[in-house]
């Protein structure tokens, strides 16, 4: 009976340990199925939500239109232009390109909504904010104090700039020079009323200059080089020691907020085509020279003589375009104070 007993006990305890066995496999199967189950679905979740991250970012520029005005003196936008960097950077995105003889109408086309970016001398985007155009700074380059300059004809008896009083000057209204006129005057002890402001963009300044309708022209680069190269011109003063002579890319304040990545990239290829223009001053004069009608020669030299680079804006430059401001609503050529550093991109 006991051995009976023993083997009965045997039996239950081996058929208990089986049952456990098997208990377990099904359990151990569940919960790896389950485990499977979550893994494939977190892993399928992460990549419908890096597919979705993809397809923004690329949604991001499909559609997007970038509206950018330019100059055909302008260096470097109008390289950007040629080369068609921008486009190939830009997959999805529609770049369409507005010429402008100057910067006044350039902004006041941002103002009224027709383009969303584009480039300027110092004086421009002071009056632009003055005027209530919400535009903002992105980013400037140094250019250079002798890429602008106040010049007589070779014959002139005029010797310097205090000899200017009562004189015509031409100059595009709101531009680099205007600013660089003033200072020019105030370096010479004369007050801005002692001239007679004669207000014309450059094709009109220079016809008036060679017919002796102005006595004195205030200019930049090119047409300040190719009017020495032309006419033998004589200069009264550049901006060395006068003014900085920075060129701004401004944006419309609506386009950033909407497109900051955008912009970002439009910036990383105006960099680029900066560099570019830096080491290749002879090509950059030879594809402008068509294009301006100005001799390849005399262009490389105003292009040998600026220097480049695309920087961000930092408190010493807001400061220097305040000092501006500041000078141009002293003489009431701005008709209110601003503050310049509201009108600067903030970007993340």
């Amino acid at each position: 009976m006991f051995k009976k007993f023993l083997l009965v006990r045997l039996l239950g305890i081996f058929s208990g340990f089986f049952y456990i066995r098997k208990l377990s496999r099904v359990r151990i199967f569940a919960l790896l199925f389950s485990l499977g189950l979550g893994l494939s679905l977190t892993l399928s979740a992460c990549s419908t939500s890096t597919s979705n991250s993809a397809t923004t970012q690329t949604a991001d520029q499909k559609g997007v239109v970038v509206r950018i005005g330019y100059q055909k003196a302008a260096t470097i936008l109008y390289s950007l232009k040629a080369k068609k960097d921008l486009e190939k950077a830009l997959p999805g995105a529609i770049v369409k390109w507005t010429e402008f003889p100057a910067g006044p109408p350039m902004l006041e086309a941002m103002n009224a909504g027709s383009i969303d970016f584009g480039y300027t001398g110092e004086s421009p985007p002071i009056f632009a904010q003055a005027a209530g155009n919400p535009l903002v700074y992105v980013a400037y380059d140094p250019w250079t104090p002798k890429a602008e300059a106040i010049i007589v004809p070779k014959n002139s008896p005029v010797k310097t700039v205090a000899e200017l009083k009562g004189k015509r000057v031409a100059f595009a209204k709101g531009s680099n020079t205007n600013y660089l006129l003033v200072k020019a005057l105030e370096k010479a002890g004369l007050k801005y009323d002692d001239i007679k402001p004669v207000t014309l963009p450059p094709p009109d300044a220079r016809a008036a200059f060679e017919g002796n309708n102005v006595e004195a022209w205030a200019i930049w680069d090119p047409y300040l080089a190719a009017a020495v190269a032309s006419t033998g011109a004589r200069t009264l003063t550049d901006g060395t020691g006068l003014v900085p002579n920075r060129g701004y890319y401004l944006a419309a304040k609506s386009f950033v907020e909407k497109h900051p990545d955008t912009v970002k990239i439009l910036l990383d290829q105006v960099k680029t085509t900066s560099d570019w223009a830096q080491k290749n001053p002879r090509e950059v004069a030879q594809s402008l020279s068509p294009v301006l009608g100005i001799d390849a020669a005399v262009l490389e030299v105003a292009e040998r003589r600026r220097e480049y680079g695309v920087l961000p804006i930092t408190d010493e430059v807001i400061a220097g375009q305040q000092q501006i401001a500041d000078a141009f609503y002293k003489i009431k050529l701005l008709n209110k104070q601003i503050n310049v550093k509201d009108a600067v991109w903030k970007s993340s």
